[in-house]
């Protein structure tokens, strides 16, 4: 596989993270916006991954909207999941019965 293909995209710019364009693996190096970022653990494609280190109690922000908080300090680079990210979904969406 040609690794200078694009790896990951950040899909708006306010975003602190990033989309994974195809399969990383753990120890991979990818660049986005001309930063190095070391991926931590294997990340399928479709799958986020941060852009830059957030603390522990930032936003989780994708298509410049918030969708979480981080949970956990969150490296440069580290695949997000339920374990360091908490989503703040469910406290936007307002459900209405339809009738």
């Amino acid at each position: 596989m040609d690794r200078s293909e694009r790896a990951v995209m950040r899909l708006s710019s306010p975003d602190n993270v990033a989309v994974a364009l195809r399969h990383l693996k753990a120890g991979e190096t990818v660049m986005l916006d001309d930063v190095e970022l070391t991926v931590n653990r294997n990340i399928p494609v479709g799958q986020k991954l941060a852009a830059r280190a957030i603390e522990k109690g930032e936003p989780i922000v994708k298509y410049g909207c918030p969708i979480g908080i981080a949970t956990a300090a969150i490296n440069a680079g580290e695949s997000l999941h339920a374990g360091n990210v908490e989503t703040c979904y469910a406290s936007t969406l307002n459900f209405k019965e339809s009738r």
